[in-house]
Formats: structure tokens, C-alpha cells, sequence
């Protein structure tokens, strides 16, 4: 599956705002090429609030492992909650399961930084994981909108 294939499922997604800085842009170089997905059908980042699933296309200063500075490499990155997570990989994200090969690619892997938020990543999705990956981030997507809805729901002046 190629990045651009990826981008075109996310993109179907209802309310999807996809954020991409590139060069220029008000948002910091080392996010430049990279992706961000919100749930936000009025177009606005949410304050406040995370995105629910990122592509990086680089290594960051504390986030080197999965070596995506190598040519062709890039990171699926999706916010499953600690119980899908630990479903996912086998072990308790918030208890160091030994030694994890982040450079694996098209393999489901608990994410090397942010794995005790309930975090996964994908190097490289393609044929073993496509399926996987799309059905957790229409899932990933699904919760953003639900607490958006919540968050509105709060913010609503009660009736007289």
C-alpha cells in the first residue's frame, strides 16, 4: 500500500481534517511532510485536542528507532486505547515488553514513544496490515468524533 493510497481512505472519512505542514506553513520544519488527522467537519484544528492518528515521514530527535530517514520509509501512527493496544501486541503497553524491532515493516508494533497512551504503528503498511490499519483508523476517527460530539454537548447552554 503506498502512503498516497492510505491518505486517499483516510480522506474519505466524514468531517476528516487532514493537516499537512510543508514548508512556509506556521507550523515547525520538523513537522513539514508529515500528516495529522483530526476529527473537525468545521475545518479547524481542535484546541486541545490531539490528532488521532499521524503519518511521520522522518526520524525526530526522541523517536529514532523505526529508522524513517532510510529512503521510502514512513510511519503509520494510530490511537487505539491501552485495551486494543495490549490486544494488539500482546503485553500491557505500560510495561516494557523486551526487545521490539520498530525497523519491522508492515507489522502492527506498539508505538516507540507514545505506546503507554495506547499508541501503535505500522512501518510501511502493505498487504498484511492494510486492512487492519484502515479498520483502526475508521475506529480511531469514530471515538474523535464522539468526544467532539461530548465536547459540544458541554458547551450547549442549558434550556430554559
Amino acid at each position: 500500500m503506498s502512503m498516497e493510497q492510505l491518505l486517499e481512505s483516510i480522506r474519505a472519512f466524514d468531517g476528516v481534517l487532514k493537516l499537512a505542514p510543508t514548508e512556509g506553513s506556521p507550523f515547525p520544519e520538523i513537522a513539514w511532510g508529515d500528516h495529522f488527522f483530526y476529527y473537525a467537519p468545521d475545518g479547524l484544528v481542535p484546541q486541545r485536542e490531539q490528532p488521532y492518528a499521524t503519518i511521520v515521514t522522518k526520524n525526530y530527535p526522541d523517536d529514532s528507532s523505526c529508522d524513517l530517514d532510510r529512503p521510502g520509509r514512513w510511519r503509520l501512527n494510530i490511537h487505539v486505547g491501552r485495551s486494543a493496544c495490549t490486544e494488539l501486541i500482546g503485553a500491557d503497553p505500560r510495561i516494557s515488553s523486551g526487545a521490539v524491532d520498530f525497523t519491522a515493516v508492515d507489522t502492527v508494533l506498539p508505538h516507540p514513544v507514545y505506546r503507554t497512551q495506547g499508541w501503535i504503528s505500522i512501518v510501511n503498511p502493505d498487504a498484511q496490515t492494510h486492512a487492519l490499519a484502515v479498520s483502526f483508523l475508521r475506529t480511531a476517527h469514530d471515538a474523535a468524533r464522539r468526544r467532539a460530539a461530548r465536547r459540544k454537548s458541554a458547551h450547549r447552554p442549558a434550556a430554559r
